[in-house]
């Protein structure tokens, strides 16, 4: 992510936090476009990913005052608020009967992700990139069912066949072989 824009939305939150609206208003307009391409490939239904956002930005206004540059980045809080809200609407009878018959597809979509979001850094994309490419099939297909699809570990460890104990570590292995990749 582009420090210039960490650095921008960082100087938002204690503004917000006050309930200053054009603070909010210019954080939305920097935000929502990922944020609700997120919501959207977790989802797969606009109207659904459109009122999961909404709900998701109720809970940034109301929760700004918590958020701690120390701790994460303010894309990666909001991502983990979208991703959670997410988490729980497919975890609803009706969403998972609604996905049931839907066939996920395990393929990384790093280009068209690139395409929904233009703020990226192709360098840090390309790194992302080389890094899955090391990855087990097994590593790769339980990142991009978590993160990519939002499923749990028990979905995933029911879709894959595979014991949730395996699917844990595979997940963890992959988180720290990429946070070594890439350099965080």
């Amino acid at each position: 992510m582009d420090a210039k824009l960490t650095e921008r939305l960082e100087t938002l939150f204690p503004a917000i936090a006050k309930g200053d609206r054009r603070a909010f208003e210019q954080l939305y307009r920097l935000t929502s476009p990922h944020l609700y391409a997120l919501a959207l490939r977790m989802l797969r239904q606009q109207g659904w990913a459109e009122e999961v956002l909404h709900d998701c930005y109720l809970t940034i206004w109301n929760r700004a005052a918590s958020y701690d540059s120390a701790l994460s980045a303010p894309m990666t809080w909001m991502t983990h608020i979208v991703r959670n809200r997410c988490i729980d609407g497919l975890r609803s009878g009706q969403a998972r009967a609604a996905l049931a018959t839907e066939v996920f597809n395990d393929e990384l979509q790093i280009a068209e992700e690139q395409d929904r979001n233009n703020w990226h850094d192709p360098a840090q994309a390309d790194r992302l990139r080389h890094c899955i490419s090391h990855l087990s099939s097994e590593q790769q297909q339980s990142i991009t069912l978590a993160y990519y699809q939002g499923m749990s570990h028990s979905d995933i460890a029911a879709w894959l066949q595979q014991p949730v104990g395996s699917v844990k570590s595979w997940i963890r292995r992959a988180l720290e072989h990429l946070r070594e990749c890439v350099g965080l």
